[in-house]
């Protein structure tokens, strides 16, 4: 699986707290081999979102993403449920 970073997603990334950044990068090897594994919690937003999905990095933090092509996605965001209200 190719995964394309977003600056907005890097951006964010790097103001996350180390704790939650190694947790990141431990859901993202699943991610990678099964973006669909239960562990994930992956999910597909609604309304204005409806063409993303998200997964859980932990309860609170969460990855929202995109399909671009079979075995290719782009990361837009990372954080808690307020990414959800951005425009």
């Amino acid at each position: 699986m190719q995964i394309l970073y977003s600056l907005e997603f890097e951006r964010r990334y790097k103001r996350l707290p180390f704790e939650i950044q190694k947790k990141a990068e431990e859901k993202e090897i699943i991610f990678r081999k099964d973006p669909f594994d239960s562990r994930l919690k992956t999910h597909k937003l609604h309304g204005r979102l409806n063409n993303f999905w998200a997964f859980s990095i932990d309860q609170r933090c969460r990855i929202i993403f995109a399909f671009l092509e079979r075995n290719k996605v782009r990361f837009y965001a990372v954080g808690d449920h307020s990414l959800y209200k951005k425009p």
